[in-house]
């Protein structure tokens, strides 16, 4: 789970449980950002957006760890699309907040504004979609568990390889939220980027998730609290805040796994990469998330061979990928989401007991 049920207020409300980020580069001189929440869209989560929701993509220019410039989706109350009342449509509008209207608020320059399930073309060259997708995240979860079962629990390093290599986000949708801009709106060569989802309305905005790099939460913070924690702050706050829990995660697990010789000094080489945890992207490169580095991350990239790998510093993977067939090489990049059908023999996700 990249952060998929990743902390109780997520769990119970999965249209703020923001669970995969991605970045990369689209047509000419276009870069992509995409982000998913609801998982299990449809089936034990919804497929709508939360009207009172904030969905942000979140961009640091200058590398202080802090946005400069963001990019926020907001959604109107659903309505039933056409009569079916098992599909639902949503006004949504995307504002471009640079500055101090980066950091809080929904407030921006309007970019683009439609209604979900659609594709949207705005006159200043952005397209957006916003609806059903089809969940592109691989893991074998019962490895995984098993995997972070052997290192916390008995403190043994049980590499995840031997299990059933099912997928387990196989036939599930997500809802997704898909931008494609011009380069020039966002700027050149490095930035660092991240997601998350926020509550606003009659009260203070409430950051309630957010997503920098994969599975940060579900390897590297087991404790519920501090995942909280985690998701209520900001890139700027790791070092002094999880830096530490993170280092402690990669040197325990290196050194079960016998492959550093110096666990701790593997561990801070490590953390150096992890924290802040955004993901670094040179606009208009490819996107590419590999053990060599990272620069944004494509739709099919296999992230969690990448970060088991690193975190134990040893070749680690749990036998499953991406589902290309399910990925499209045009906007909106996510292929068609599972029909009722596909999905006949496939079990709703129990939300609420994830781990």
């Amino acid at each position: 789970m990249s952060h998929h049920f990743d902390t109780p207020t997520a769990r119970e409300d999965p249209r703020i449980n923001l669970c995969d980020f991605y970045l990369f580069s689209g047509g000419p001189a276009s870069t992509v950002m995409a982000m998913t929440v609801n998982p299990d869209a449809g089936l034990s989560a919804p497929d709508t957006f939360r009207e009172e929701g904030i969905y942000a993509f979140r961009f640091d220019l200058d590398g202080d760890a802090r946005e400069e410039l963001a990019f926020k989706v907001t959604f109107g109350p659903p309505s039933h699309a056409h009569g079916d009342d098992h599909k639902h449509d949503q006004t949504f509008e995307v504002c471009r907040s640079p500055g101090a209207a980066a950091l809080k608020g929904a407030n921006g320059d309007l970019i683009a504004a439609g209604t979900t399930g659609a594709v949207v073309k705005s006159k200043s060259g952005v397209t957006v979609f916003a609806g059903l997708a089809p969940d592109l995240f691989a893991v074998d979860a019962d490895a995984f568990n098993v995997f972070r079962a052997a290192l916390f629990n008995e403190n043994r390093f049980e590499p995840p390889t031997s299990l059933n290599r099912e997928r387990f986000f196989a036939k599930r949708n997500v809802t997704a939220i898909v931008i494609e801009l011009p380069n020039a709106m966002i700027g050149n060569g490095l930035v660092h980027a991240w997601a998350s989802t926020s509550l606003h309305g009659h009260a203070p905005e409430v950051q309630v998730s957010r997503w920098g790099l994969p599975l940060i939460t579900h390897l590297f913070i087991p404790d519920q609290q501090m995942r909280e924690q985690y998701n209520r702050a900001v890139p700027a706050d790791d070092l002094a805040h999880f830096s530490g829990q993170i280092g402690g995660v990669v040197e325990k697990l290196s050194a079960l796994a016998g492959s550093a010789t110096r666990p701790s000094d593997y561990a801070r080489k490590l953390i150096a990469r992890l924290c802040p945890t955004m993901l670094p992207y040179v606009i208009g490169t490819p996107g590419a998330f590999n053990f060599a580095s990272f620069n944004g991350r494509a739709l099919g990239d296999d992230v969690v061979d990448v970060i088991l790998t690193l975190a134990s510093n040893t070749a680690l993977g749990d036998g499953v990928v991406p589902d290309k067939a399910r990925i499209r090489s045009g906007f909106p990049y996510f292929g068609e989401p599972h029909t009722r059908a596909e999905q006949a023999d496939v079990a709703p996700a129990p939300q609420h007991s994830q781990k």
